[in-house]
């Protein structure tokens, strides 16, 4: 059986291009398209769905407005040209925060997190194999799919094009990834706290204004992440 899914986004562009994505993933079903939020309320009344794909800047009411106002959302997954909510959206607990324009790779990704959030532990083939779990996300670089588990990754620093991982085992994993891109695709309690690092906000054992202490490791805290790195640590 398929997932149903809407769209809700006031631009026929995007919601075409969301429509052929979904028709080409083969694991979704359209149940409707919605150009604001209002029009989405009376669909879901009558059509409960599986997943939303939800514009942010809609008339009206936003996206994240409506979201917040929802007794028992489906699961969502934010689709926006607007990076700078990527904070606030992760923290009403989407699923992936895709910006505009979506490429169809990009769109396959956040749709396997959505499915690995819908069923957390799938059951192993074989008994030492370990279950992909929430806590688990996937990365493709260079031909390759990586599996990663969120909790061992202490913080990530940008290298040119490529991003270096590093693990609280003391290894490291370098890809070829924009960090801008892999910002978005990181699990909530990974924060942005420099041009060229993210931080497990988990791992973090200290920070003043300029810089944050990782156990061992030290990174600088950027001017224009400041306030975002502070509300975070905070719970604001």
């Amino acid at each position: 059986m398929k997932t149903s899914c809407l769209i809700v986004d006031d631009e026929p562009l995007a919601q075409q291009l969301l429509q052929k994505h979904v028709q080409e993933a083969g694991s979704l079903e359209l149940a409707g398209a919605c150009r604001n939020a209002m029009e989405a309320s009376v669909f879901l009344h009558a059509h409960p769905v599986d997943l939303l794909f939800l514009d942010i800047q809609m008339p009206k009411l936003t996206g994240l407005e409506w979201l917040r106002l929802l007794k028992d959302p489906p699961l969502v997954i934010i689709t926006t040209a607007h990076r700078e909510y990527a904070l606030e959206g992760y923290s009403l607990d989407v699923v992936d925060y895709l910006l505009k324009p979506i490429t169809f790779d990009r769109f396959m990704a956040a749709v396997e997190k959505f499915f690995r959030r819908k069923q957390p532990c799938l059951p192993s083939a074989r008994q030492e194999q370990p279950a992909i779990t929430a806590a688990s996300f996937l990365l493709k670089s260079g031909g390759k799919t990586y599996q990663l588990i969120a909790d061992q990754i202490v913080y990530i620093e940008s290298v040119r094009d490529y991003v270096q991982f590093y693990f609280d085992n003391g290894k490291k994993l370098l890809l070829k990834y924009k960090i801008g891109d892999l910002e978005t695709e990181l699990p909530p309690h990974f924060i942005r706290v420099h041009k060229s690092f993210i931080v497990h906000k988990g791992k973090v054992t200290a920070f003043t204004a300029t810089m944050i202490e990782l156990g061992a490791y030290t990174v600088p805290v950027g001017n224009n992440y400041k306030a975002m790195m502070e509300n975070a640590m905070w719970g604001k």
